[in-house]
C-alpha cells in the first residue's frame, strides 16, 4: 500500500454489501464474493466431521474450540481475516468469547476452502498473516480438485506436510486422531 493510500478500516467493512465477505488485509478492503453452495458444503460437512470427535469428545479427544467463519481480528494494526473455519486448542482457549463479534485470538488451526475468487489471496495474503501470527496448522481445500493441501509452521513460514486428492482416507495434523474420508467433503 503506498503511503497515499487510506488503510482500510473496520467501517469499510462494515458497509459492504452483505451478499460479499469483506477482509483487511494488509490494510487493504477485499470484498469477495459469498462462497458457493459447492464450496458452503465443503465446510459444513468437514466442520461437522470435527465436531463431535475435537469438539465435544465423542470419539475423539476433544479440547478444540471450532467455529465456521470466525471474524478474527489479528495484528496490532489488525487485519480482519474471515477464514471458512478456524479452531482453537481449549488451553488456549477455554471459553469462546460470546460478547464480541471479533475474536482477537489467533487460532491454532485454519481451513480455508478455496474458488477462483480468493485462492490468491488465500495463498498468499492469508497465508503471511496466518504465518506472522504462528497459526500452527493451515489447510487449504479446493472442492474443484478436489484436493487437500496441510501445512504447519517452521520457524515463522508454513512448510507443506501432506497433500491428498481425491476419495481417500487421512490422518492429517493437527486432526490426525481420527480418520477423515476425503470423499464425504465432495458429495452433494
Amino acid at each position: 500500500m503506498s503511503d497515499c493510500a487510506r488503510r482500510a478500516t473496520y467501517q469499510d467493512v462494515l458497509d459492504t454489501p452483505p451478499n460479499q465477505v469483506a477482509e483487511v488485509l494488509n490494510g487493504v478492503l477485499h470484498a469477495t464474493p459469498r462462497p458457493s453452495v459447492s464450496s458452503r458444503n465443503v465446510t459444513s460437512v468437514l466442520a461437522g466431521e470435527l465436531y463431535l470427535p475435537f469438539r465435544r469428545g465423542i470419539k475423539g479427544p476433544g479440547r478444540w474450540a471450532l467455529l465456521v467463519e470466525p471474524e478474527l481480528h489479528l495484528g496490532t494494526d489488525p487485519d480482519i481475516v474471515i477464514p471458512d473455519i478456524a479452531a482453537w486448542r481449549r488451553d488456549r482457549m477455554p471459553q469462546i468469547p460470546m460478547r464480541n463479534a471479533a475474536i482477537f485470538l489467533a487460532p491454532d488451526w485454519v481451513c480455508e476452502v478455496i474458488s477462483p475468487s480468493t485462492e490468491a489471496l488465500d495463498r498468499r495474503d492469508k497465508m503471511e498473516i496466518y504465518a506472522r501470527e504462528l497459526v500452527a496448522h493451515y489447510w487449504l481445500i479446493d472442492p474443484r480438485l478436489r484436493l487437500l493441501e496441510v501445512y504447519r509452521i517452521d520457524g515463522g513460514r508454513f512448510a507443506r506436510v501432506g497433500t491428498w486428492e481425491g476419495d481417500v482416507t487421512v490422518r492429517a495434523a493437527p486432526f490426525d486422531a481420527v480418520e477423515i474420508e476425503l470423499g464425504v467433503l465432495w458429495q452433494e
